[in-house]
């Protein structure tokens, strides 16, 4: 089968290596129009039913993942200058260079072709290819081409937001809420390395325009935000990937969702194929799931058309508690002005249990302000991890 992946990151990586693993003689092409080495973003976030599901099918590369992800066994709310409030949690954060480093290399030592610098301009490209995945992101390209076979829906987030990296590590993953005379701004806040943390700040509207964010070069923007943020920042820098554009990157979100996830040879995957709110940290979680679930259907369905109908169903069932979540994540930090009126220890439980929760999650997250249960809980996670890693470390075999 000859397979071409649009697009060279996590998704089309991951697919391209299940595709080789399955079948030695595919001939796999990704096609990825930046630089061998370049990429945007900062640190990625996910959790241990993803290294699970590395580890069940490619160990070569799960265990340099997480041998390479930093690890944080703590959630902790900062406002008004308060003593932080913890709200628990654990996971893991990865550059996102460092992962696409892993995953490139482990393509092209399977045989995947990646053609780097080359912009798609139309699919009569690939006219020879028996299949076309999409994986290149939330303005694919290649989507677009179909638009109106693939039927998107795309709805537009209130808050603005921006994707910045700081010198600050924090060992927590850390949401911090500053109040200025235009109103509340907040970041989200976790280290992917030894020198790196990534810092997402988001605010309304009105407040980016009250600060005259939408004025602002790029380093006007992160001298102010480094003054707003100096409790939380202490004396460290933020800084964007942005070099020479004289723009300063600030987004509002885009939920992206389709009728269908398929046209003809043609198949969506990853933020392609649908999108899902950073405040949740599942993005290039779905990617690779999708990466799984399309390779699987491909090993195990006799025919391309019957493969990609079982691949939309199944990932389409898969992803709606997670849509559902991301949807109210998103509105909740959308009403943060009115959420904030609350004490402390309220707001941060909101924050919490922001996707809904059991009941008996606000006694624990009462007690787990203690340092002695809140000690007793991250020994529990380590012991948790330490025995689940020696039994999917058993599970997979050597390279």
């Amino acid at each position: 089968m000859r397979i071409v992946c649009v697009g060279g990151g996590p998704a089309g990586l991951y697919f391209s290596i299940l595709a080789k693993l399955s079948h030695p003689h595919h001939q796999v092409t990704i096609i990825e129009r930046n630089p061998a080495g370049v990429t945007y973003g900062w640190g990625v976030v996910f959790w241990e039913d993803l290294l699970d599901d590395l580890y069940r099918n490619d160990p070569v590369s799960a265990r340099e993942i997480a041998d390479s992800a930093a690890r944080w066994d703590q959630q902790e709310v900062h406002i008004r200058g308060e003593q932080a409030v913890h709200i628990g949690g654990f996971g893991f954060s990865i550059g996102r260079d460092r992962l696409l480093e892993i995953l490139t290399r482990r393509a092209l030592s399977l045989g995947v072709e990646i053609q780097f610098q080359r912009e798609l301009e139309d699919l009569s490209e690939f006219a020879d290819a028996d299949l076309v995945v999409a994986c290149d992101g939330a303005n694919s390209k290649v989507r677009r081409l179909h638009a109106s076979h693939f039927q998107t829906h795309i709805e537009v987030g209130r808050n603005k937001y921006i994707w910045l990296g700081t010198n600050k590590l924090f060992d927590a993953f850390t949401f911090a809420f500053e109040e200025t005379p235009a109103g509340w701004l907040w970041f989200h806040a976790y280290r992917f390395s030894g020198t790196t943390s990534t810092c997402i700040v988001e605010c309304p509207q009105e407040t980016w325009e009250a600060l005259g964010f939408d004025t602002l070069g790029p380093e006007e923007t992160l001298r102010r935000l480094e003054d707003i943020f100096k409790r939380q920042l202490a004396g460290h820098l933020l800084f964007n990937q942005i070099r020479g554009l004289g723009k300063t990157p600030w987004l509002n979100f885009k939920r992206i969702r389709h009728e269908r996830w398929f046209h003809g040879n043609v198949a969506l995957m990853g933020d392609a194929a649908h999108t899902t709110h950073f405040s949740i940290g599942s993005g290039t979680k779905l990617a690779i799931q999708d990466a799984i679930g399309l390779a699987g259907k491909l090993r195990d369905t006799a025919d391309l058309p019957s493969a990609l109908r079982a691949y939309e169903e199944e990932r389409r069932t898969a992803l709606l508690p997670l849509q559902n979540a991301a949807r109210s994540s998103a509105e909740w930090f959308e009403n943060v002005p009115r959420h904030v009126e609350q004490d402390t220890l309220r707001f941060a439980y909101a924050l919490l249990n922001r996707r809904g929760g059991p009941p008996w999650r606000y006694p624990l997250y009462l007690a787990s302000q203690q340092a002695a249960l809140r000690g007793l809980l991250r020994s529990l996670y380590s012991a948790r991890r330490w025995v689940r890693r020696g039994r999917v470390d058993t599970l997979a075999p050597g390279p």
